[in-house]
């Protein structure tokens, strides 16, 4: 089995958001190894990434108990790799986590963290168009998990999620398809996620959009416009438009967001986490979370916010070994899901020479590999005034380490010298993908300056105006890096329904992590 491996560098390009007493709002980027200093009456605390909402209630229990919280937001499971090696042990206070339930299974780090209390709940759920529930003839309240699957194998239904290897609702929506389609009866083993795995290659068809961010992800959806339903916690669906949000009634999987101290901390700390466990856990609050993100309260005297489904449903568990979720996982991405197809647009005009920014970028990419899945192609266009050369590689299953072994030797041959022709360039990227409806297809753009040669920002705009339809679906992901201009990677990346990922203040090997949970 080949496990896809978690490094730490992906950690670099994290934000760190201070809820602060002037403004609550984000602070500058700060690298992960140069958090906060320790301070009475703040608590640095290691978040996922989907509580970044939770900033306003922050800052109002900030006024109300003098509690200031600095999270640094993640995905659950980098979370649970930085606990479990002890690199969050100096620099973090308490951990809040969409679930404890991967980290129970990860003995180096279940033992970072004490006195764990839910702070809220959020089912998975899924979000389907009226008109789909319509076509389909489904009936919110029975709908089950088979039916689901059966649309999808017919070829009736298309969603988007969010990838399980760096999204808790990606996993726990994994864990909950699997345990639906595999009829099991209590935790999940090996050998129900083998009865199950012709199904989940059917279902898997299916997927349309993947993610690293339910943000990003929402925005995808509503961009298509053709994409039937979403898979994601109710807490996230309920925030969008015109979605009939179920929750299939063979069960699901629930993030519960327990709020933890570190074992690492002295006992004054961990009376500021039980006090601020208790203020968040007051009616009064509890009410303003639910009624200001969906989520569902775990004060019984608190009702929850008007549209949230009362009824009751089979809360699924979680897998009982470590083994099991991780070759879940193994088998989703490098059996069930589409294949990745990414051309990577990499400036190595002559400033590249500078800083030695062309070793960061080798060495970036050289690390990269060990993150490749089975099936991957991966091409390889370095550019100066033009385009210097298209090199094509597939991490074939019978033989993956061909395929990984070549893209190491160009990586290493890249050489600076040249302009910097960004548009031309990305027209090349284009015209080579063409259209491909069985793959997850996007464009990876890295470049240290602005456009200097070759089709300007209104040629490239009039040439992707002109695309067919298939192809205007092909997200463009600059990475802001060196001298480049960050407003004309922001225009790209709007315009083709990408996203920017910045490079300057964290890391290009993080970056370049960090998109891997959209390809």
């Amino acid at each position: 089995m080949r496990l896809r491996q978690v490094r730490s560098t992906a950690l670099a390009a994290v934000l760190l958001l201070a809820v602060t007493a002037c403004t609550g709002g984000e602070s500058p980027k700060e690298e992960p190894g140069q958090p906060a200093e320790a301070k009475p009456g703040v608590l640095r605390v290691l978040a996922s990434s989907e509580l970044s909402d939770m900033g306003p209630v922050l800052e109002e229990v900030r006024k109300d108990t003098g509690i200031t919280v600095l999270p640094t937001y993640m995905g659950t499971r980098d979370a649970v790799d930085r606990l479990a090696s002890g690199k969050a042990d100096r620099y973090f206070d308490a951990a809040w986590l969409a679930s404890s339930d991967y980290l129970s299974l990860e003995a180096g780090a279940a033992k970072k963290v004490v006195s764990q209390t839910s702070i809220m709940s959020s089912p998975v759920a899924i979000g389907v168009k009226p008109e789909t529930v319509r076509r389909l003839g489904w009936k919110p309240e029975d709908l089950t998990w088979s039916q689901v699957h059966q649309a999808v194998a017919a070829g009736d239904l298309t969603y988007g999620m969010t990838d399980p290897s760096r999204s808790n609702s990606g996993f726990s929506t994994l864990i909950s398809v699997a345990s639906g389609l595999s009829g099991a009866q209590s935790a999940l083993t090996d050998a129900d996620v083998d009865r199950a795995t012709p199904k989940l290659a059917e279902f898997f068809k299916g997927q349309e959009l993947t993610s690293g961010s339910s943000g990003w992800l929402a925005s995808a959806y509503n961009r298509r416009g053709n994409v039937d339903a979403l898979l994601n916690y109710e807490s996230v669906l309920l925030g969008m438009k015109d979605l009939t949000v179920i929750r299939p009634k063979d069960g699901v999987v629930t993030a519960d967001y327990p709020l933890a101290s570190l074992a690492s901390t002295d006992q004054r700390t961990r009376e500021t986490v039980r006090r601020l466990t208790d203020a968040l856990r007051a009616p009064d609050v509890q009410s303003k979370i639910t009624n200001r993100t969906y989520r569902r309260p775990v004060v019984a005297s608190v009702p929850p916010a008007s549209g949230l489904d009362t009824s009751r449903r089979r809360e699924l568990p979680f897998p009982g070994s470590k083994s099991v979720a991780d070759g879940l996982l193994d088998a989703y991405e490098n059996k069930l899901r589409r294949p990745s197809r990414t051309v990577y647009v990499l400036d190595t005009s002559g400033s590249m020479r500078e800083d030695d920014r062309l070793g960061k970028l080798k060495k970036a990419l050289t690390a990269l590999t060990g993150d490749f899945r089975d099936r991957e192609e991966v091409t390889l266009m370095p550019f100066g005034s033009a385009v210097k050369s298209v090199r094509t590689h597939v991490v074939r299953p019978e033989d993956p380490r061909t395929g990984l072994d070549g893209i190491r030797r160009d990586t290493e041959a890249l050489t600076a010298a040249g302009d910097t022709a960004i548009y031309t360039s990305l027209e090349k990227a284009y015209e080579h993908l063409g259209t491909d409806g069985d793959t997850f297809t996007s464009i990876v753009l890295m470049t240290d300056g602005e456009n200097t040669v070759g089709a300007g920002p209104e040629d490239f705009d009039g040439f992707y105006a002109g695309l067919p339809g298939g192809q205007r679906e092909i997200p463009v992901f600059p990475i802001l890096f060196g001298d480049s201009d960050r407003a004309e990677l922001e225009h790209i990346a709007e315009l083709t329904g990408g996203r920017l990922f910045d490079a300057q203040k964290g890391s290009l090997d993080g970056a370049f992590e960090e998109i891997r949970g959209y390809q």
